[in-house]
Order: structure tokens, then sequence, then C-alpha cells
């Protein structure tokens, strides 16, 4: 999951954990998991932001199935 990409979509559409969590249905301790990457968001879950952000499919996957890659993990070695 790219967390920045998905913190940047959170901010904005002017939702933050508290409020994602109340729409979602969920604590808000499990929304944090699910952002820090420590718990997996459902396909349903993801349907859901996908849904209440209006998000496109590439966003949707280059939020939830893409990987963040560093700056370092860009160069080539010789």
């Amino acid at each position: 999951m790219n967390t920045a990409l998905f913190k940047s979509h959170m901010a904005k559409h002017k939702d933050n954990q508290t409020t994602l969590s109340k729409a979602m249905g969920i604590a808000q301790s499990a929304i944090s998991q699910k952002i820090n990457g420590k718990v997996d968001f459902k396909q349903s879950e993801i349907n859901f932001i996908r849904d209440r952000w209006k998000l496109s499919e590439k966003e949707t996957v280059d939020i939830f199935f893409r990987d963040e890659v560093s700056e370092q993990d860009t160069s080539v070695s010789a």
C-alpha cells in the first residue's frame, strides 16, 4: 500500500481517521492499523473507499496495490 498517496487522498477528500472509520463502521484503531500497514484492507473496504473518494481504477491500484518505492530503490546497479 502507498501510505503517502492514501493520506494525500484522505486529506483531499477532507477525511481523517475518525471520519473515515465512522463512515466505514470500524474502530479508529482498526483504520490506523490498516493505514500503517499492520493489517490489510479487505476488498469491501477498498471498494467503499474507492466509491467514497470516487477513485479511478488507476488511483485505486496506485494506492492499495503498489508498494512505495524509496529514492534509493530506484537506482540501477552496474
